[in-house]
Formats: C-alpha cells, structure tokens, sequence
C-alpha cells in the first residue's frame, strides 16, 4: 500500500565534489545536516541540479547512500532513478527501496523522442515491476513529454505511480493533470519544479516542489511554502519575487547548473569544479554571475557584498512571474477561492 501522500519542498541538491572530481563525501554529508536544519521537507538527489547523467551508475548508487544514510529517516528522500533503460532502472528502483527512500523519480525517456503510446509503455514496465513508489518526471526541455492522458492513464492503472514532478512551468497544463487525475487518485501528488511559478503551483492544487533554490535558500523556499499553506498570499508573494531573482540568475545566467554550483559556495559549502569542462570565457561570465548571485544573497543577509560591492535596485526582469502569479491571485478571488 502506498503511504502519505508527497508533501513540502524536496530539495534537488548539488554534488559537492572534491579536487579530483570524485564525490566530496564529509562535504555532502554536512549539506544534508544544513538542508534538513532548515527545514526542507525532503532531499531529492540524482536529479537535474544533481547532474545525474554525469555521473556513473556505481556514483548513482552511492550518492543515494550516502544521503540515506546521513539522512538517517529524518526526512523521505525522493531518489532520482532514471537509468538508459527499463531493466537497469527496474535495478535502481529495488536498490532505494532496500536504503529506505520513500519513492523514486523516473525522468520521462529520452534522446529518442517517444509517442505518448511508448512513454506509457515505458512507465507501466516500470511501474507493474518496481517495489518502491515512482514519481513521474515531466521535463519536456530534456525528455519526451508526458501528456495528461497518458499522467490519467498510469495513476488509474499503476497504484505504485503515486506523484508526478512536473518542470515544465506550464500553469494550464499542472491543472489539466490535477484535475483528470484527483478524483480517482486523491492520493496521487503534484509537485513543480519551477521555481519562478512556485507560489501559483501551490495556489491551484500543487502539493509542493523540488526546487534548486531550496538548495541555496532553504530557508525561504520553506517559508513561502509555509506562508501559501496559512493563506498569507501577500507574504508569500514578496518572496515569490525574491526567490525570482534568485532563480533567474542561477538558471539563465550561466550553463544550467553551473550556477547552483557558484551559489552554493557563497553559502559556504566546497562543492568544486563540475564535471562539464568550462571554456575560460565561461569561466569568467560565470565570475561575474558570481557576484551577482553573491548581491542577491548579500540582501537576504545570508553573505556579505562582494568587493566590488552591489548596484542599487534588481536587474532580472519580473514581467513574466509577476504576470502569472498576480493572474491566477485575482482569478481566485475572483471565484471567491481567496478572501480579499
């Protein structure tokens, strides 16, 4: 039977790595103390933001041990599982069962573009075999996309499919899938991997995020969590727009997620080189990413200002976030969903 339905923020954390490019193992470890000690509700390794296919499968497999066992049950762990086919990721699923992971997240396949038919196929294989419970990953960036049929299709048929992570942003889209999908499965769980849109997710059904600025903020991202559960809206919408910033810069600023990396260690954390070798034009638009990921920090009070100090005001647009957050909080009140 599958157990409470995945709740909070699960964060997507970066794999510190030592001078030789191996997996810094003290250094993780003391990343998931600081992680848990500021409230994220989960850990979500082998992810995006954890590189995952940077990684071989023997590194897969020690990352999650590692957690787990630092972890020690203090939060569920949603352990990324995605391997290049069904049989060894089948292998990866029984292997995090037996370390304790609450449920595993399988990114849609890809390289080869798939129908919705074969990307059914590929998950029910998966699912009829895996004795652990399976998030969903939608990235249609990365992946081939899993359409709200084939989400319906699965949770009506496989009780082991029990959440989906989409990361699209698509707002219409996360609602299409809550809403064919609820009202037989009122267990099944949705959570966003788009931090910019993370308060309107949770506005229209979303149970929670795996959110790379969870890694950096824990202590924000969790707070906004928090406020949109108590209904402050308005509070929550003020961090909405400073996690924007942040979000912005990490993720469009620099190669994705060579900017995690860079703000990681501003949070103090020895997190080296990553394994993508960097052009030295990279290298220095990444420096200088640096100290504008280092401003944002700085007005948090989570660091000091760089040398250089800061400019007065943001640069990062918030058009986009701005419209869709305060769209979806009008069209809730509205309906009389929201008081005023």
């Amino acid at each position: 039977m599958s157990q409470q339905r995945l709740a909070g923020i699960f964060t997507p954390n970066i794999v510190p790595l030592n001078d030789q490019g191996d997996i810094h193992e003290s250094e993780t470890r003391r990343y998931v103390d600081w992680l848990i000690e500021r409230g994220v509700h989960g850990l979500y390794p082998n992810g995006s933001t954890g590189e995952f296919t940077r990684f071989t499968a023997e590194e897969r497999r020690r990352i999650i041990e590692i957690i787990a066992d630092q972890t020690r049950g203090r939060v569920p762990i949603l352990a990324g599982a995605a391997e290049a086919n069904t049989r060894e990721t089948i292998k990866a699923c029984e292997y995090y069962h037996t370390l304790g992971c609450r449920a595993v997240a399988i990114v849609s396949p890809f390289y080869y573009k798939l129908t919705p038919a074969g990307v059914y196929a590929y998950f029910k294989e998966i699912a009829v075999n895996s004795p652990i419970d399976i998030t969903l990953y939608n990235i249609p960036l990365f992946a081939s996309p899993i359409d709200v049929p084939t989400v319906q299709r699965l949770a009506d048929e496989c009780e082991r499919v029990v959440a989906i992570k989409d990361s699209s942003g698509d707002l219409p889209h996360m609602m299409r899938m809550i809403a064919a999908v609820r009202p037989n499965r009122p267990d099944f769980a949705f959570l966003t991997g788009w931090d910019a849109a993370l308060l309107p997710m949770l506005l229209i059904g979303c149970d929670g995020g795996t959110n790379a600025t969870s890694g950096i903020v824990p202590e924000i991202t969790r707070k906004l969590f928090d406020l949109a559960q108590a209904k402050r809206y308005d509070d929550a919408l003020d961090l909405q727009y400073r996690l924007l910033k942040l979000f912005d810069a990490m993720l469009f600023s620099a190669e994705f997620p060579e900017g995690v990396r860079a703000a990681l260690r501003l949070r103090g954390f020895q997190t080296g080189e990553g394994r993508q070798p960097q052009s030295e034009n990279q290298q220095l638009q990444l420096e200088k990413i640096s100290d504008q990921i280092q401003c944002l920090l700085a007005a948090e009070g989570f660091t000091g200002e760089p040398v250089c100090g800061c400019p007065v005001g943001g640069a990062v647009h918030e058009e986009e976030v701005a419209r869709i957050v305060l769209g979806v909080v009008g069209e809730l009140r509205r309906q009389g969903i929201l008081g005023g």
